[in-house]
């Protein structure tokens, strides 16, 4: 016959072992222990269908997404402060919402403007625009080098990371970054890019606003130009302007962008898909503005030397320019 003292501890035993158990089933429901816990990977339910300004979403688990369309920013989480997966929404974290994919999953997402990828961990359904893919944190915009730009072309493919860096994303870190996309492959994806509808306001609140504004009054106008894949998709397509005047026709015509001679290399700050801002960002630095693959890039240079585009560079990244890179001149 078992002692008092030795009945007590096995009964205390056996509680501790109901609390763990408890627990560890609270943590695989996906139910946060904490106010900002995020859930595991484990297969979760991917949930109902539901609607987004008219059209029916419903979520699966494909094994090959391959996707390109337009980004937006996230904010704040559909929930209120939360994800639809009931984490708490964290702007800085390397997050973005999906309308389909499952919750958690992970994707490679790229710039079709520059080429760099970044790992992103989907935690939340949206965005609720039919006219955008997926909508991005503030820090996973940051990461992206495209924060303030608006409406972004990405690509989206999904991806099955090491648990090294899922785990990463779950601490709320960074992942390091894909290499960057050729510049072949980004013309190709370019041209997959669906019809621009997007307009500037991309987070929820701002697009509130929007909607709630009255709409003006219809004017008849003369067709506008389609927009061709690589135009400035965060802008309207242009308005046709009047015949100039005689005076007008006399006038010089406004000189364009004249390449930098090859050979020695270049720094290259950046690459838009809009002249006017690439060339306000040129002018703000002392650099010049190239067209090239549907592009306007920002370079300094050339330099004879690597050492003197090194020095360049840090000059720049002394300016605020951090994610400058050196290339060959000729490279396009």
């Amino acid at each position: 016959m078992l002692s008092n003292n030795k009945a007590l501890a096995m009964l205390a035993a056996m509680l501790a072992m109901a609390n763990g158990g408890a627990a560890v089933a609270q943590m695989q429901s996906g139910n946060a222990v904490g106010p900002a816990a995020m859930v595991g990977d484990a297969p979760i339910p991917l949930g109902p269908s539901y609607m987004v300004g008219g059209t029916s979403y419903t979520p699966a688990d494909p094994l090959y997404y391959d996707e390109v369309g337009y980004a937006g920013e996230s904010d704040g989480g559909s929930q209120g402060g939360a994800t639809a997966n009931g984490e708490t929404y964290v702007a800085a974290a390397i997050t973005g919402a999906h309308k389909t994919l499952p919750l958690p999953s992970y994707v490679e997402v790229t710039a079709l403007d520059s080429g760099r990828t970044i790992l992103v961990r989907l935690n939340d359904r949206g965005p609720m625009r039919n006219d955008q893919l997926i909508a991005l944190s503030p820090g996973a915009l940051a990461q992206l080098g495209v924060s303030g730009q608006g409406v972004i072309p990405v690509r989206v493919r999904r991806v099955n990371p090491p648990e090294q860096e899922r785990a990463t994303l779950r601490g709320r870190g960074r992942a390091a970054e894909r290499l960057e996309t050729p510049a072949a492959l980004l013309k190709v994806l370019r041209g997959k890019l669906p019809p621009v509808h997007a307009v500037p306001a991309t987070s929820a609140r701002t697009q509130k606003v929007a909607q709630a504004s009255p709409k003006p009054a219809a004017v008849k106008t003369a067709p506008t130009l389609k927009t061709k894949p690589g135009a400035d998709f965060d802008k309207a397509p242009p308005s046709p302007r009047p015949a100039p005047s005689q005076s007008a026709k006399s006038a010089p015509a406004a000189s364009t962008p004249t390449p930098a001679r090859t050979g020695g290399y270049v720094v290259q700050l950046g690459a838009f898909s809009s002249q006017a801002r690439a060339e306000a960002l040129a002018k703000s630095i002392g650099a010049r503005a190239e067209p090239g693959g549907g592009l306007w890039r920002v370079r300094l240079g050339p330099y004879p030397t690597q050492q003197a585009a090194q020095a360049a560079m840090r000059a720049a990244a002394a300016k605020g320019f951090q994610n400058g890179r050196i290339m060959a001149n000729d490279a396009r």
